[in-house]
Formats: C-alpha cells, sequence, structure tokens
C-alpha cells in the first residue's frame, strides 16, 4: 500500500478527454491519491472530471483550477454539485482568478477586482452547496438576486481549494479556503508560503495544519530533452506577469526578461531557448528518481502537503508520455 500522498495534474497538452481519463484511471491504481484537471485548455474540465468519476472508485478528482471570472458563481455551484454526486464525494473544488491576458483576449470578459470576485464565489459556492437556494447576496463584485439549485447536493459542504502566488492572497486563502494551489513553486517560495498561509489561518481562528498547502511540479519522461519542460516555461514567463515576478523573484529576473522580450517579439523557439536551465532545475522535478524523491522531501520539508505531479506534454506522443510519467512518479 502506497504511503506518500501525491497527486497528478494535467492541462491538457496534447491530449484528448478519453486519454486524460485512462490517465486518471492508471493513477489511481498505482495509488495517487488525487486527480486534477485545468481549465484553461484541453477539454472541459468538469466534463472529464465526470468522466473520470463514473470510470474511477477511490481517487480523489479536483480542478487545478476553475476561474472565477470566465463561470458564474452559481454554475460553479452546480458543476462542482454535479461531480461530487458522481463521484459519490470525491470531488475538491479548485478557484482562482485566472489571469487578465487570457479573461479578457480569449474569453472577450472584463478582469477586474480579482480578490472580491474569488471572495464572493465562495461564499455564494457555500451558500448553494448547503441552502440549495440563495437570495438577494449583495456581495463586492457579485450580486444575485436569487438562484435554485433545483437538485439535492450528495454534501452540503466540500473542500475548496484557491490558487494563490504571493502573500496577499495566500492570507486570504488560509482565511477563506480549505487548501492553496500552489505552482511554478521552489522550495524557498514553499516555505514562503507556508509562514503566508499560517498567518492568515491563525486570522480565522484556525491551526495552520487545518490548510492544506499543495503545489504543482512539473515533470517529464526521463528520456525527454527538456523540450516540453522549457515550452511550458518559456510561455508561463512570456504571457503571465504574476509567474514571470515569480521567477524573477526566484533569482532568474535578467533571463526572464530577455525571454519575455523575445516571447512578445512572436519568436517563441528563441524564448524557449533562453530559458535557464538553472530555472527549470528550480521549479520542477528531476527525472532520476532518486534526485527526484529527494526534492520531493524538500518540498516537503518547506511545507508543501501535498505534491502534485504535473507531467509537461505536446506532440502526437502526448498520451503515452504522460503514462511514463505517471508511473515513474507513483506513490511509494
Amino acid at each position: 500500500m502506497a504511503t506518500e500522498r501525491i497527486g497528478i495534474a494535467f492541462t491538457g497538452g496534447g491530449m484528448s478527454p478519453t486519454e486524460v481519463v485512462d490517465c486518471v484511471r492508471l493513477a489511481e491504481e498505482l495509488g495517487y491519491e488525487s486527480a486534477w484537471v485545468a481549465e484553461g485548455h484541453g477539454g472541459d474540465q468538469f466534463s472529464i472530471l465526470t468522466a473520470c468519476a463514473l470510470r474511477t472508485d477511490r481517487i480523489l478528482l479536483g480542478t487545478s483550477i476553475s476561474s472565477v471570472f470566465v463561470r458564474s458563481a452559481p454554475t460553479i455551484a452546480m458543476a462542482a454539485a454535479c461531480v461530487d454526486s458522481y463521484s459519490n464525494g470525491r470531488f475538491i473544488l479548485g478557484l482562482g482568478s485566472s489571469h487578465k491576458v487570457q479573461v479578457e483576449p480569449e474569453h472577450g470578459l472584463e478582469f477586474s477586482g480579482a480578490i472580491p470576485r474569488v471572495r464572493d464565489t465562495v461564499n455564494i459556492v457555500r451558500n448553494l452547496l448547503r441552502d440549495g437556494a440563495i437570495s438577494d447576496y449583495a456581495g463586492e463584485a457579485i450580486n444575485i438576486r436569487s438562484f435554485d439549485l433545483h437538485f439535492p447536493t450528495l454534501r452540503p459542504e466540500l473542500p475548496i481549494f484557491l490558487a494563490a502566488v504571493f502573500p496577499k492572497m495566500l492570507e486570504i486563502a488560509a482565511e477563506i479556503s480549505d487548501g492553496i494551489l500552489l505552482t511554478w513553486c521552489t522550495p524557498e517560495h514553499a516555505r514562503t508560503a507556508a509562514q503566508h498561509a499560517a498567518a492568515g489561518a491563525q486570522r480565522s481562528g484556525r491551526a495552520p495544519a487545518d490548510i492544506e498547502l499543495a503545489t504543482l511540479l512539473s515533470a517529464s519522461a526521463s528520456n525527454d530533452d527538456g523540450a516540453g519542460m522549457r515550452r511550458t516555461a518559456a510561455a508561463y514567463a512570456g504571457r503571465f506577469p504574476r509567474y514571470r515576478r515569480l521567477m524573477a523573484e526566484a533569482g532568474f529576473a535578467d533571463a526572464v526578461q530577455r525571454v519575455r522580450q523575445a516571447w512578445q517579439a512572436g519568436n517563441i523557439a528563441e524564448a524557449e531557448r533562453l530559458v535557464p536551465d538553472a530555472l527549470i532545475r528550480s521549479m520542477s522535478l528531476p527525472a532520476d528518481a532518486g534526485e527526484r524523491r529527494e526534492r520531493l522531501a524538500q518540498f516537503r520539508e518547506a511545507g508543501i502537503t501535498l505534491p502534485i505531479i504535473a507531467p509537461r506534454l505536446g506532440g502526437p506522443d502526448a498520451y503515452s508520455v504522460a503514462q511514463q510519467i505517471i508511473r515513474a512518479n507513483a506513490p511509494r
């Protein structure tokens, strides 16, 4: 019986929805605790998780994350309640603000007031799951006159995790949610995040140990030349100010600026080439099994309670590579 707590996360990367479901089934067989599906691209996360729920028995299923801007709070509550029902109570709702550079150009929606919208969404979802209906909700970002689920929920409460990167949101997440989802994380950042999470938990009268601190950890296949990791790192550095800042604060400010400039100029290949090997090493898991165990131990010592393996995929062999990564990183 596996004793390590490890999750697995999928962000599209060229796999079909059916292949993602097959990978989640494999992860369950190998003892992974949870499986997470992202929203940005690669298929509808709630549809995929419903299929996973119907084809698995034990593994927990979560969103990593569902954006509070591209879905309304009531539709998030309905989707969460449905997956929770199909999975017989195995669902975890991961929420976050996403990014202005995604919400506006990709969805044609306004991105403003991210923190108030996250707070209101958490409140509305919890009220709907508990009471089945909500009326005259006047929040800072969302106002709802009335909404009724019109169906019974399996659980009146289910775990809600929030994506967070920097101190303010880390502390808010620890105040109002059950867990925090990090990504592009170093052990040093994990240690800082744990401190802020503890402060937020204490403000809400909870013990720091009551807050799950999870992080997605990029992983590639043992025979990979680093292309998948480099491609993903370049995209995050080139597109997202939040993660560009995180990478800069980890000691890669000059390199990340060069990556950004190449990306913005449309020279994607050059942007990928400019990603430092040291950045990839600091924010991902090594392919060697022994080194990987040591790295996971470092994250756990820094305060990460749930490491989540995030395969970096692409190309026609994405499915077979994903299976290889799942097997190589299976809990012990």
